[in-house]
C-alpha cells in the first residue's frame, strides 16, 4: 500500500489533496511535495523486508504515490548499480570513490525513474494525454511509459536536440514538435498546447510525482551503503529534481528510523555556459536569476531557469554542500576518462561530475578518506556528436 496522505507546497506550506490531479501550488505556483504517514509506515514496514522484493524502484512502494497496482507502469526501472570506481579512485588518490550508474535504466537514463511515477500516477487519476518539454532523455522516458500504458504523448524539444533523442521518441509513438530556442521556449509552447487541448503537463516540478520517482536514488544509496550515507554526492544539475528528491528521501529515511542524522554534502554541477545554481549559491541568494544565452554540449545541463531553484539551493546549504562550474572541454575530457577507465559509457553530464571532483580535489574541499559518489545520469550512446574522437 501507499502511505500517501496529501501534498504540501514547498514554499508557502499550503496543503492540497492528493486524490485529485494537481500541478503546482494554487497560491504561489511553486512545486508541491508529496507527504506520507511515515509514522504508520514505520510501524508496519521493516527495512529488512526489502531483501525479498523486486530489484526495482517499486521495492519502496509504501513511499510512492501509486495506490492501484494495476496502474503501476513497469519497465524494470531503478535499483541501478553502485560501482566502486577503483581505477579512477587510485589515479585520484580516493580509495572510496563510487559511480551510481543510471544509464542502465529503461531508455538509458535516470529520467525513467521520474516519468515512471509521474505517468503511472497521472494514469491512475484519469489522464489520457500528456505533454512534456524536454532536452531529450525525459521525453524518451515519458514516451516509453505512455506507450506501455496505451496513452498519448506529446513532446516539445529544442530543434538542435541530438538526433537519437528525437528518433527514440518517434519510435515510441510520441508526437514530436521541434522548437527554435532552449528548454524554456519548449516549456512555453508545451504549456500553451496543454491549455488549448487539455493535455496534462509533466514538466519538471510542475507536477508533484516526478520528484517521487527521482527520490528513490536516495533510498537506493542508503540501502546499497548498508544504511550509512556517503560523505559527498556530486550530481549534474539541470532542473534539479534528482538532487531535491534525494534530499527529501534522506529526511523520510530518518523519519522511518532507517538512518541517522548524518547527511552527505550535496554538490550541484553545471556547465560554464549555463550555471545559474552555482552562481546563486556563491552569491548567497535564495533564488537563481535566469541565465542569459545558455549553451553547453551537455543538453541536460542547459536549463537557464528552474522552478525548483530555491529547493536546490536549500539542499546545498543545509548539507554544507557546494556549486561547481565546469567547462564543456573539461566535462567531455572527463566523460572519456570515466568511460575508458571504468567501462561505463558515460553521458556528458556524467562526465561533468568527474570534472567537478577534480576541481574539488584541487581546492581540498574533499579529503582522500571520504566516500564520494558520482552520478552518471545516462548513456553516452545518445550523444554521438559530443564525443571528442
Amino acid at each position: 500500500m501507499s502511505y500517501l496522505t496529501h501534498l504540501e507546497c514547498s514554499l508557502c506550506g499550503q496543503c492540497c489533496p492528493a486524490n485529485t490531479l494537481q500541478t503546482t501550488c494554487p497560491t504561489c505556483n511553486r512545486p508541491l511535495l508529496a507527504r506520507y504517514d511515515l509514522a504508520a509506515a514505520r510501524a508496519a514496514w521493516d527495512r529488512d523486508s526489502l531483501a525479498e522484493r523486486e530489484p526495482t524502484l517499486w521495492r519502496y512502494h509504501e513511499v510512492l504515490p501509486i495506490s492501484d497496482d494495476n496502474r503501476a507502469i513497469k519497465l524494470g526501472e531503478g535499483y541501478s548499480p553502485l560501482l566502486p570506481a577503483r581505477r579512477l579512485g587510485e589515479a585520484l588518490g580516493l580509495p572510496h570513490l563510487y559511480i551510481k550508474d543510471e544509464s542502465l535504466n529503461p531508455t538509458g537514463s535516470f529520467k525513467a525513474r521520474g516519468l515512471c511515477i509521474a505517468i503511472s500516477r497521472a494514469w491512475e487519476l484519469g489522464v489520457k494525454e500528456v505533454v512534456i518539454p524536454s532536452a531529450g532523455n525525459a521525453a524518451g522516458a515519458m514516451a516509453a511509459y505512455v506507450a506501455r500504458a496505451g496513452l498519448r504523448a506529446h513532446v516539445f524539444m529544442p530543434a538542435d536536440v541530438p538526433l537519437p533523442f528525437r528518433l527514440e521518441c518517434q519510435a515510441l509513438g510520441a508526437d514530436v514538435r521541434l522548437v527554435a530556442g532552449l528548454i524554456t521556449n519548449c516549456g512555453q509552447e508545451a504549456q500553451k498546447s496543454a491549455q488549448q487541448h487539455g493535455w496534462f503537463a509533466v514538466s519538471t516540478l510542475q507536477e508533484p510525482y516526478r520528484l517521487e520517482g527521482k527520490k528513490t536514488m536516495g533510498y537506493e544509496l542508503a540501502e546499497q551503503f548498508d544504511w550509512h550515507l556517503p560523505d559527498v554526492i556530486i550530481y549534474p544539475t539541470g532542473g534539479g529534481t534528482g538532487l531535491i528528491g534525494m534530499w527529501k528521501a534522506f529526511s523520510e529515511l530518518e523519519e522511518l528510523g532507517w538512518i541517522g542524522s548524518h547527511r552527505p554534502r550535496m554538490v550541484a554541477v553545471q556547465a560554464d555556459g549555463c550555471a545559474p545554481i552555482p552562481r546563486a549559491f556563491h552569491a548567497e541568494a535564495n533564488f537563481a536569476t535566469p541565465w542569459e544565452g545558455a549553451h553547453t554540449i551537455a543538453a541536460g545541463l542547459r536549463v537557464p531557469s528552474a522552478i525548483g531553484d530555491f529547493l536546490m539551493l536549500r539542499a546545498l546549504r543545509e548539507s554544507n554542500g557546494n556549486g561547481v562550474v565546469v567547462s564543456d572541454r573539461a566535462l567531455l575530457t572527463a566523460q572519456m576518462r570515466m568511460s575508458s577507465m571504468e567501462g561505463i559509457f558515460a553521458c556528458p553530464e556524467g562526465g561533468a561530475t568527474l570534472a567537478a571532483l577534480e576541481i574539488l580535489l584541487a581546492e581540498r574541499w574533499v579529503s582522500p578518506q571520504e566516500r564520494i559518489v558520482l552520478f552518471n545520469t545516462g548513456t553516452g550512446l545518445k550523444y554521438p556528436d559530443a564525443l571528442p574522437i
